[in-house]
């Protein structure tokens, strides 16, 4: 199992960057993903859920309205819109998934938001 993430970057507050999650290893159409983040000094926090199909998203209150979780079962991508981008946004990204008992993450991509 291998999951990349990508797009990280520094960028201004207020505005945008997507994500992506590039997924091998295994059958990416039967499990739903996750993107946690990780501020400094900040334990790991989940941001969003995407089932396996697509069909059911979840959002932490923080990002909602402002964040948008999508997934692409044909090119086993997973991705994050990011909108409206704060300072308190700045953390390490990172795509998960469950896979039976056992969790596999990526190796996180750094987005920083600031002026």
């Amino acid at each position: 199992v291998q999951l990349v993430e990508s797009g990280g970057d520094l960028v201004q507050p207020g505005g945008s960057l997507r994500l992506s999650c590039a997924a091998s290893g295994f059958t990416f159409s039967s499990y739903a993903m996750n993107w946690y983040r990780q501020a400094p000094g900040k334990e790991r926090e989940l941001v969003s859920y995407i089932s396996s199909g697509g069909g059911t998203t979840n959002y932490a209150d923080s990002v909602k309205g402002r964040f948008t979780i999508s997934r692409d079962n044909a090119k086993n991508t997973v991705y994050l819109q990011m909108n409206s981008l704060k300072p308190e946004d700045t953390a390490v990204y990172y795509c998960h998934a469950r896979i039976t008992i056992r969790a596999y993450w990526g190796q996180g991509t750094q987005v920083t938001v600031s002026s």
